[in-house]
């Protein structure tokens, strides 16, 4: 796989530079609430940039139905990035219309330009191989150079992931390179104990990533909604909360799996309940209650890990030499039900270990905690692409970067 660096040896200096690019990210309206994607991609721009190509940004962001959505509009963050950038950045209103065109045709060398949300296109999404083929031909002809550094989205066979690169000279940028390396530390001679903390709502989510972690993880910590699929397949009542009773069954061989490789297996000992879901909108007090794990109250729903477990995990994680954290462990997003997630993130920093936060929820939970990005061995941009990588999968979007 090339890499950015090979390519400025090369020399992009006049040439246009196509960068796929992540820049989903979340708005509340037209304002965004966390640019860390925006930032992740920075380096490679920038190094394009000073190196005299004419850049070209194109991303997607949220799921729009194939046609333009001003609700998806990648204009915020085209003004985000020139904020970070010190410098202007142009803007086209359409992906692959008059407007793309005439904004790459207008750029100077070191200039960089944002197309619109490339799945106001049907055919970046479309099954059919020849549909987005079509869409990938003219996305090429913005383009001399393709760069692909949009990592959240290599596990998606979608036009300018899969398609786009073939017709165009390519490279990865520095965000994929680093993803990728991040990884391998955790799939190639794994430095151990290797412990793995895994949260979120659902336990299908997780499934794929647990049955290859159960071979190679020496610890799993879980938390979140999905844990209590996991201590109602251990017999116990979980209240109204969240439950995939269709997965019982496979959380009881995953259970039992573990037991016989050796895994240690850790679910919580106590949490912290509530008669309903908070609102997260007005933050307003969700009366908490902590409760043993096998003791929940049939009229109340498990919303975070309690003070034991938090206990418990951190002394799961001060002995671990590599740790990957995906996953919250509960409804971070109110602060009485954020104790657990910042519970673990304190212990990641405290821990000597390779530390990797695996991106969607849980990065964006580093942030919303106020925790330093920079302390952390590394955070990733993309969730669903780390597991996918754990899980052993072939991502189009690296396959397409190889020679």
């Amino acid at each position: 796989m090339k890499t950015i660096d090979e390519l400025l040896t090369e020399g992009v200096a006049g040439k246009r530079v196509f960068v796929r690019a992540d820049l989903n990210v979340p708005l509340d309206g037209g304002t965004i609430t966390d640019d860390g994607r925006i930032r992740a991609v920075l380096p490679t721009v920038k190094a394009l940039a000073d190196a005299g190509a004419k850049v070209v940004v194109a991303s997607h962001l949220g799921r729009p139905k194939g046609a333009p959505d001003p609700a998806f509009s990648l204009a915020p963050a085209a003004a985000r990035m020139g904020e970070l950038l010190g410098a202007e950045v142009a803007f086209a209103t359409d992906t692959v219309g008059d407007s793309a065109r005439s904004t790459v045709a207008g750029l100077t060398d070191g200039q960089v330009a944002v197309i619109e949300n490339l799945r106001f296109n049907a055919g970046e999404t479309a099954k059919d191989d020849a549909e987005r083929g079509a869409f990938a031909d003219r996305l090429a002809e913005l383009a001399d150079v393709y760069v692909g550094d949009g990592f959240g989205a290599v596990h998606r066979k979608h036009a300018s992931v899969f398609d786009l690169p073939a017709r165009l000279p390519h490279a990865a940028g520095h965000l994929i390179a680093t993803e990728v390396g991040v990884l391998k530390k955790l799939t190639e001679d794994v430095k151990r104990p290797y412990v793995v903390a895994l949260g979120g709502s659902k336990v299908s989510d997780k499934l794929a990533v647990i049955d290859q972690l159960l071979g190679k993880a020496d610890r799993l910590l879980i938390g979140g909604g999905m844990v209590f699929t996991f201590l109602k397949a251990k017999g116990y009542e979980v209240g109204a909360s969240l439950l995939q009773e269709d997965q019982i069954p496979v959380v009881q061989e995953y259970i039992e799996r573990a037991r016989k490789n050796g895994v240690e297996l850790v679910l919580p000992v106590d949490v912290v309940t509530a008669t309903e879901f908070p609102d997260l909108k007005t933050k307003a007090p969700g009366h908490p209650n902590t409760v043993a794990a096998d003791a929940i109250p049939a009229d109340q729903l498990g919303l975070d890990i309690g003070p034991e477990t938090r206990k418990l995990y951190a002394s799961k994680l001060a002995d671990a030499a590599t740790v990957f954290w995906n996953g919250p462990m509960g409804v971070f997003e109110h602060p009485d039900y954020a104790e657990g997630t910042k519970a673990v993130a304190q212990a990641l920093l405290d821990s000597p270990a390779f530390t990797v936060v695996g991106g969607g929820d849980s990065a964006a939970a580093v942030r919303l905690l106020g925790f330093d990005e920079n302390a952390f061995g590394h955070i990733s941009t993309g969730g669903g692409a780390s597991l996918e990588y754990l899980e052993g999968k072939t991502l189009p979007g690296l396959a397409a970067l190889e020679d």
